[in-house]
């Protein structure tokens, strides 16, 4: 028998309306499961925190929304604007993608589809007593709403960055379908569209066109199930999400880490912060603003053959270290070792082969006992309630070694020449793990906790150990992630600084002040 779905203490119920969001059920790693469920069901905390806005806008496709909203409505029409300014490379995004709308669904005269001014909601009310105490289930749905004059056909046009090389979940199709044919406001109409645009390439793809009665149908087969899954999450998932989460002082998932990261200044937004992060925003302000906006990436840069290569070692690892009961790496690698979903020239194959046998002498799976002591690929999220930061890690391993638990990075090089630049400074995410680990945050022993950064070369493996206690290590650790946190934490712009860091830039195509958008003009 299942166990009842249960709120975490310090929240209350302030409605017996359950409203469900189309977009809660596409789940996904990015969303927080249980934060879903509160949020359905109607649960606030007992002392919210007001939080400071940002500057700018941070909804990747709220502008694009907004322009479309302009374009739609005539002079004198309900005021539609944003609240906060955009930045430029949102700006340029938003009008990329209006432009794009504007090809893909030109005016049909013999069917013409015009806006509708309100979006539709579905409503029930159960008859009787709901195990959900619910007087009412809502669902909404967010996108490009039209009808015929008629009313007797409506479509909803999804605004996405790009189509997915696979299609939305059932559930999703079947909740969205049931919006367009039982919603309110209007006339309920006849048939019905579900259709993706794309505003990297202005692609669509139909999810779903059909009568009403067939996409009721639809709902019937897919959505209940689908819809449990949403009100009755019980997984907190902290991640990115955290982010703008109203329920993060009661989350009983995320840790507290205050000072982790050496500045202390709550009167700030809340964000999230990971290494990667850091180093995007040391080289270019605007890029590591335009990564987290998730603006489409230059598959060159992105995909690059170097980057793809070391991105296919890590997925092979993982899933070596990762598969049932932990068995060390040996030197038998194939020629054919590269994981599906990577496409690598037959060198880099080679290459990758010989960096995969060098693993074997140094596989750290030959301390481990059993398939407990492994963590492939975690997450490692701390919130620090000094900075108002989430801060966000995913260490390649952590593997217990007696009863001390080891943070494992694995690099790959292509030669033989080693840096001269000390290991923390060069990889950063090694003084993330000291600090973390100093401050024994991830519990076990302190004897033989440390951190390590695994190199595979082509003539070897080198071992780097880096003992986390150490109040040098430390330090230096401590003054690594102040210096790459500090301006970040204060900015509110996130100007360009054009340099020759622009040529190799996977969002250069947004940026106006790109030395590399500018010759390309």
């Amino acid at each position: 028998m299942s166990q009842p779905w249960l709120p975490p203490d310090g929240v209350t119920r302030t409605s017996e309306v359950i409203t469900v969001s189309a977009g809660m059920f596409k789940g996904g790693e990015f969303r927080c499961p249980a934060a879903d469920a509160l949020k359905t069901r109607g649960y606030h905390t007992a002392d919210p925190v007001p939080r400071r806005r940002e500057r700018l806008e941070h909804r990747t496709l709220g502008p694009f929304m907004a322009a479309c909203d302009t374009r739609s409505h005539p002079a004198g029409g309900p005021p539609r604007t944003r609240s906060a300014p955009l930045h430029d490379g949102l700006k340029t995004w938003s009008d990329h993608g209006v432009k794009g709308y504007e090809t893909a669904f030109p005016t049909e005269p013999e069917r013409p589809l015009n806006e509708v001014p309100e979006p539709w909601t579905y409503r029930y009310r159960p008859p009787g007593p709901d195990p959900r105490n619910a007087q009412e289930y809502r669902f909404t749905v967010w996108g490009r709403c039209l009808a015929s004059a008629d009313g007797a056909h409506r479509e909803l046009r999804l605004p996405v960055h790009r189509l997915n090389r696979e299609l939305p979940p059932e559930g999703f199709i079947a909740a969205v379908a049931l919006v367009l044919a039982e919603g309110t406001p209007g006339p309920l109409p006849k048939s019905v569209r579900i259709v993706e645009f794309a505003l990297f390439d202005g692609n669509t793809r139909e999810l779903f066109a059909g009568s009403r009665e067939q996409a009721l149908a639809r709902y019937r087969k897919h959505g209940p199930d689908a819809l449990a899954g949403v009100l009755d999450g019980r997984e907190y998932r902290p991640g990115s999400a955290c982010g703008g989460c109203p329920y993060l002082s009661v989350c009983p998932a995320l840790r507290p880490a205050p000072g982790l990261l050496g500045v202390a200044e709550k009167d700030r937004p809340r964000r999230t912060w990971s290494v990667t992060n850091g180093r995007n925003y040391r080289t270019c302000p605007a890029r590591d603003h335009m990564r987290r906006l998730h603006l489409p990436t230059a598959d060159s840069v992105e995909r690059e053959v170097t980057s793809e290569r070391g991105r296919a070692l890590h997925s092979y690892l993982a899933a070596r270290h990762g598969h049932g009961s932990p068995r060390p790496c040996t030197v038998e690698v194939t020629e054919e070792w590269v994981p599906d979903g990577f496409d690598l020239p037959d060198h880099e194959r080679a290459l990758g082969a010989i960096l995969l046998r060098r693993h074997a002498a140094v596989c750290p799976l030959r301390y481990v006992g059993n398939g407990t002591d492994v963590r492939t690929e975690p997450r490692v999220v701390r919130y620090d309630t000094a900075a108002n930061v989430v801060v966000i890690a995913a260490p390649d391993l952590i593997y217990r070694d007696a009863d001390s638990w080891v943070w494992r990075e694995t690099k790959t090089s292509a030669t033989d020449r080693r840096s001269n630049r000390s290991l923390l400074e060069h990889y950063p995410q090694l003084a993330l793990a000291v600090v973390l680990m100093s401050r024994g945050d991830l519990g076990g022993v302190p004897a033989r906790a440390r951190v390590e950064l695994e190199v595979l070369r082509p003539g070897g493996a080198d071992l780097e150990i880096i003992d986390p206690s150490a109040s040098a290590n430390r330090t230096a650790a401590e003054g690594i992630l102040r210096a790459m946190v500090t301006d970040w934490h204060a900015d509110d712009l996130y100007e360009a600084t054009p340099g020759r860091s622009c040529e190799r830039c996977e969002v250069a195509r947004w940026c106006s002040a790109s030395s590399a958008t500018k010759a390309a003009a």
